[in-house]
């Protein structure tokens, strides 16, 4: 079946002769395909358009002529037939404990030939799903980063919101939304206030028109969404604060009461307690000079101290407390802890060798860090040696083969990426059980994404992938 109807088929249809024979074909250029039907011919520019076919019976014909409202079948007793198969292939397979699929019901009673059609249309219809899987899976790997993307649609946007300052708040927040702000374009000395609807947005910023422009760019101006000057319509109302039009345009309307009533009825706005969002989203508790365990660049598998120098939308500069480097990470990122945290789960930990502490030094509250979920690790739980599939912290665009090193306490893994490991496991690192950078075996595989296999190895992807689930 097609989605849309061409009046090329009506002009072809109504100039071909009910009595022709189907060897006699009407002269027609040689550039338009040509169906024939019944007796009839149709013609039309790519093949397809204005046609259906029935899905009971498998006959081909002018999608207009075609019955229901979705111009399945080409007659009612078709229709009727369709439904009362249905019904009996429901039973039949509700037997024999299979539920059966819509192109199972079709091809009960259709002829052989539209049966033959019907299959190798799903076929090629199948083929073209599977390209598309394997293009899709290709694209995702072929770039730094492109892992985790794949992982954010999986879970959904609160594994990226999560990172963002205002990352809860922004479905509030769209083209067209009305808002209430400063009045800029007035005489008067007090602060008066009017509505504006945002026309563009660029990150914390809004590109707003004053209604009664209309087209009229000329007044449109930029303003931060997360300053207190932004508020909800109806604010003015509740809070006594005048809504007087701007000068430019205060002439333009005689009742710009009714013309804001009509503008902004079924309009859309701000929820009364974005400010409150606003303000919460934007407090950071880390602080200069606190004090938390973070991963050691040079040894993956250890911690170290290191201080907070800097803070800046959640993200943290850390300097490691004996020597200058320094990078940066989020506030709620897995790799850094409170001070403690590598006693309590086992793992290991580089002592500092500074004796004498800067004043204004602190401890990271244990609060301030991102939690985990608790998980039960009695029963059927990882082992050593298990076998699994990890994105590489020191590559986020490869997704490899992996091995448990060791079990840790609270669900915490060390895993080492085979192939690349050094004898003294300085390199295997840290995930929890729960974290979105590590994957069933297999995972690659099902969703079509490039695995990285160990070095050296000799075995075929496709012999490798079966043979490591069974270790």
């Amino acid at each position: 079946m097609f989605d849309r109807y061409d009046s090329c088929s009506e002009e072809s249809t109504s100039s071909s002769s009910s009595d022709d024979s189907e060897d006699e074909v009407p002269s027609i250029p040689a550039s338009l395909p040509i169906i024939k039907n019944n007796g009839q011919v149709y013609t039309y520019p790519d093949g397809k358009t204005g046609m259906a076919t029935c899905e009971m019976c498998g006959m081909v014909g002018v999608r207009d002529a075609f019955y229901s409202k979705t111009k399945r079948f080409c007659s009612v007793s078709c229709s009727r037939s369709y439904s009362s198969n249905s019904k009996k292939a429901s039973i039949l397979a509700r037997l024999q404990g299979k539920p059966p699929t819509k192109k199972a019901k079709v091809l009960q009673k259709q002829p052989l030939m539209a049966k033959l059609a019907a299959y190798a249309q799903y076929q090629a219809s199948q083929q073209q799903q599977n390209q598309a899987k394997s293009k899709a899976g290709e694209s995702i790997c072929s770039s730094v980063g492109r892992a985790w993307r794949f992982k954010a649609r999986i879970l959904g946007p609160s594994l990226c919101k999560m990172y963002v300052p205002m990352g809860t708040c922004w479905g509030d927040l769209a083209e067209g939304v009305m808002v209430e702000v400063l009045n800029s374009d007035t005489n008067l000395s007090t602060k008066v206030y009017w509505v504006a609807g945002i026309v563009k947005l660029s990150g914390f910023k809004a590109l707003l028109r004053y209604e009664g422009f209309d087209n009229d760019t000329s007044r449109d101006f930029w303003c931060n969404l997360c300053v207190p000057e932004i508020h909800h319509v109806g604010w003015c109302a509740s809070s006594g604060k005048p809504l007087v039009p701007p000068k430019s345009i205060q002439l333009k309307y005689s009742n710009w009461k009714a013309f804001l009533v009509k503008r902004l009825t079924g309009a859309k706005t701000l929820p009364p307690d974005f400010a409150t969002k606003v303000h919460e989203n934007m407090q950071f508790p880390f602080k200069k000079l606190m004090r938390v365990e973070v991963v050691d660049k040079t040894h993956l598998c250890r911690t170290r101290v290191a201080l907070v120098e800097q803070v800046i939308g959640g993200r943290l500069r850390l300097v490691y407390e004996e020597g200058s480097d320094d990078f940066w990470c989020h506030m709620y990122s897995p790799l850094i802890h409170s001070i403690g945290w590598s006693r309590s789960i086992g793992h290991r930990f580089k002592r500092s060798d500074v004796s004498k502490k800067i004043d204004g030094q602190m401890d990271a509250p244990a609060q301030l860090f991102a939690k985990v979920k608790d998980v039960d690790q009695n029963g059927e739980w990882f082992r050593d040696r298990m076998k699994l599939e990890a994105i590489d912290p020191l590559n986020l665009s490869a997704i490899s083969v992996a091995t448990v090193r060791k079990v840790l306490a609270d669900g915490y893994l060390m895993i080492g990426v085979d192939g690349s490991e050094v004898t003294d496991g300085s390199d295997w690192f840290c995930y929890h059980s729960t974290s979105p950078s590590i994957f069933p075996a297999g995972f690659c595989e099902i969703n079509n994404i490039e695995l990285t296999h160990p070095r050296g190895t000799l075995l075929t992807p496709s012999f490798f992938s079966f043979f490591y689930r069974l270790v």
